[in-house]
């Protein structure tokens, strides 16, 4: 009887510490400086991750309060910015450009909706009529990467 109750609490205990609902917190890296963020992206077409290994698309899907997703925000609106300010003239940024707008919109598409605003904020870096024609090409092979592995 006692092996019975003592295999019963252990099963439940396993049970409880596997249904926990705790969210996985924002990386540090995450709110790293814009310079960080721009680095990374050096890789891109090639899978970009941080410092400390984690995806773009992680830090909008972990971006839970207002203050966590101002700070990712400030730090990806600065990057993008950079990037469509140099576009005309350079196919990297345009792929890095690429790359970061689908990561986000992969990021984003995994949250209750908190990250579409962001997401939609960097779409809105290259313009309505989009990258330019000379540098399209590059921006949507950073799109296709930044959309499987960002």
């Amino acid at each position: 009887m006692a092996r019975i109750s003592l295999l019963a609490l252990t099963v439940l205990g396993l049970v409880a510490a596997g249904c926990r609902t705790e969210e996985p917190k924002l990386p540090a890296a995450c709110r790293g400086a814009p310079a960080s963020i721009a680095a990374a992206l050096r890789v891109a077409p090639a899978p970009v991750r941080l410092s400390d290994g984690t995806r773009l698309s992680t830090c909008l899907q972990r971006a839970r309060s207002d203050a966590e997703l101002q700070d990712v925000g400030v730090t990806f609106t600065s990057v993008a910015d950079g990037l469509a300010a140099r576009i005309a003239t350079r196919d990297s940024d345009a792929l890095q450009l690429g790359y970061l707008i689908a990561a986000a919109r992969r990021g984003a598409r995994r949250t209750n909706g908190v990250g579409l605003e962001l997401q939609r904020r960097l779409e809105q870096t290259v313009g309505l009529d989009g990258p330019p024609p000379a540098r399209r090409a590059a921006f949507e092979r950073g799109a296709a990467a930044g959309k499987r592995t960002g």
